[in-house]
C-alpha cells in the first residue's frame, strides 16, 4: 500500500449548494489545499520559490464522485504520487468520509502540474525542483 500525505477538512455550510450536498468545485479546491499543505510541511523552499520565478501550473485535474458529502462531514484527502516526468508531476487523491465509524471512499481524483519559470519572454518549462522531487519520492503509488 502506498504511503499517502493526508489532509483532513471539516465541511462547512459555505461549501454546500441549495440541495445541501457539497458543491463539486470544492473537491478540486481541496486538492489545491492538500498540495499546498504538502509544500508547507515537506518542501518549504519550493513554496518560497513560488514568490520568485517558479510557477507550479495546474495543467489538468479531475474528480470522480461515488457518494455525497454534507456540512459537518469530515473528509480526508489521501494524496499519492502517480509519477513525474521532465517538468511534470501527477498526483492522485482519494477522498474519504471519516466522520463515521468506518472511512468511506466518496471520490477519487488526480492532478497534473507543470513546473515553469517566469521569464520576460513568458513561462518556460523547468525541471521539477530537487526538493520537491525528493519530498514526493516518499509518496509514490
Amino acid at each position: 500500500m502506498a504511503r499517502t500525505f493526508d489532509y483532513r477538512h471539516v465541511i462547512t455550510l459555505e461549501e454546500t449548494n441549495l440541495v445541501g450536498n457539497v458543491y463539486f468545485t470544492n473537491y478540486l479546491r481541496w486538492q489545491g489545499h492538500c498540495r499546498e499543505r504538502f509544500l508547507m510541511e515537506h518542501a518549504p523552499g519550493v513554496l518560497r520559490a513560488l514568490r520568485g520565478a517558479l510557477a507550479l501550473v495546474t495543467v489538468s485535474c479531475q474528480c470522480d464522485f461515488f457518494d455525497e458529502l454534507f456540512a459537518s462531514d469530515t473528509v480526508e484527502l489521501r494524496m499519492a504520487l502517480q509519477g513525474t516526468s521532465d517538468n511534470r508531476v501527477t498526483m492522485t487523491f482519494d477522498y474519504y468520509r471519516t466522520s463515521g465509524p468506518v472511512a468511506q471512499l466518496v471520490a477519487r481524483g488526480s492532478q497534473t502540474i507543470a513546473c515553469m519559470s517566469r521569464t520576460e519572454q513568458g513561462t518556460v518549462p523547468v525541471s521539477v525542483p530537487a526538493e520537491l522531487r525528493d519530498a514526493l519520492s516518499h509518496y509514490i503509488e
